[in-house]
């Protein structure tokens, strides 16, 4: 069992890393392709988008295939798809390298959570699952060094080197002993688990944070960049923010344990939307940097509870745990889809305080509508009720 939890974490780890990756290089592709803010936007986006298509497949695939194979298949992908990314020079071919590097992450998040749900007893699920999530936010801290480290010395020689990794983690899963496969559901039954209003609340509540992150990994860089910042105040100033959220993320999630949900999740979006209006008239690398801070911060104190929500709701439903896990990762791309490409298209029209703006409207109004509605999960309602 700790083999497979050191694999599993260590392959979610990786390809975080990758999919962080992109943030120092955004303004270099923007400078040698002429991409506008719009064509930015959606490079930036295209991993979260192959992720979302992704992410109920896997979990199906993971079911009925066995979460080994699935793994197995994402491995192949995410190191053929890196290897076309670092050799890429055209905006449609980076975009679909993107696309597909999504798309293995949605193969390797399902069947390594998969794998581990079906080897792990009942009373050892929750720590062992939270010990692999917690290896990917290791992967965002790694990941914009190694964005630096590609733009130094070429995206060629650091992407190629994902095939070569993604092969040794697939000769270690092969040799992982297999898990059942767990319980089949047929698509019906996936869906009317997923379309109940209380899965849908839960399912934007994580949606939401993540919409901040799409609009923020496009619009920082980018403004750095046009502010004179370089790589290396870019990478650093997201290897900080994630170590803000990596910091906080377990105590917010213990502190909503003994107070409920409501009081960390409304606190992290109020505080992420006063970061987005400081990103927003920010002329000041330093502020751009201050804002991306703050914003964070609010991500580690309200995504932890958003996340207990969801898992909640689902547990007290019939939908099946790899199913479960794509759902939550569904949430996550959907919010990133969303705030890369309409963050970016909107920065090229109105300026960069504009998707800004419209960012922290929408978390105060997802505040303002968990403070007045009973949360989603069957825990989370009863303490914050």
């Amino acid at each position: 069992m700790r083999r497979l939890l050191v694999i599993a974490s260590t392959m979610i780890l990786f390809d975080v890393a990758f999919y962080s990756a992109i943030a120092p290089l955004l303004p270099d592709y923007v400078d040698e392709l002429g991409l506008s803010k719009a064509e930015a936007g959606i490079l930036s986006a295209a991993y979260a988008a192959g992720t979302l298509l992704a992410s109920l497949p896997a979990g199906l695939l993971a079911s009925r295939a066995g979460p080994r194979r699935t793994v197995l298949a994402g491995l192949a992908a995410l190191g053929l798809s890196s290897v076309a990314f670092g050799f890429g020079h055209d905006v449609a071919l980076l975009d679909a390298a993107r696309f597909s590097q999504g798309v293995a992450g949605a193969l390797i998040w399902s069947g390594a959570l998969t794998w581990l749900i079906t080897m792990t007893p009942p009373e050892r699920r929750g720590s062992v699952i939270g010990t692999a999530l917690g290896t990917a936010v290791a992967g965002a801290l790694i990941g914009p060094a190694l964005g630096a480290l590609a733009a130094e010395i070429g995206t060629e020689i650091v992407f190629s080197a994902v095939l070569a990794i993604s092969g040794a983690f697939g000769v270690l899963a092969w040799r992982t002993p297999e898990s059942e496969p767990p319980e089949r559901q047929s698509i019906v039954e996936v869906a009317a688990a997923i379309s109940t209003r209380p899965v849908l609340v839960a399912t934007a509540f994580v949606a939401v944070p993540s919409l901040m992150f799409g609009v923020g990994e496009v619009l920082v860089p980018l403004r750095i960049d046009n502010l004179g910042g370089g790589y290396g105040v870019i990478a650093a100033a997201f290897v900080v923010a994630a170590g803000i959220e990596a910091a906080l993320a377990p105590v917010s999630g213990r502190y909503s344990d003994r107070v409920g949900r409501r009081r960390p999740f409304v606190t992290g979006l109020a505080i992420a939307a006063l970061g987005m209006l400081g990103i927003g008239a920010a002329q000041h690398v330093g502020v751009v940097v201050a804002g991306l801070l703050v914003a964070s911060l609010g991500a580690g104190l309200c995504f932890a509870p958003a996340l207990t929500m969801l898992t909640e709701t689902t547990e007290s439903g019939p939908l099946q745990e790899g199913l479960a896990a794509g759902l939550s990762n569904m949430a996550w791309a959907a919010g990133q889809v969303v705030g890369g490409i309409a963050g970016g298209a909107a920065a090229g029209l109105a300026g960069y305080a504009a998707p800004c703006v419209a960012v922290a409207v929408v978390l105060l109004l997802t505040g303002v509508y968990a403070l007045r509605r009973e949360l989603p999960g069957s825990a989370a309602a009863a303490i914050a009720g």
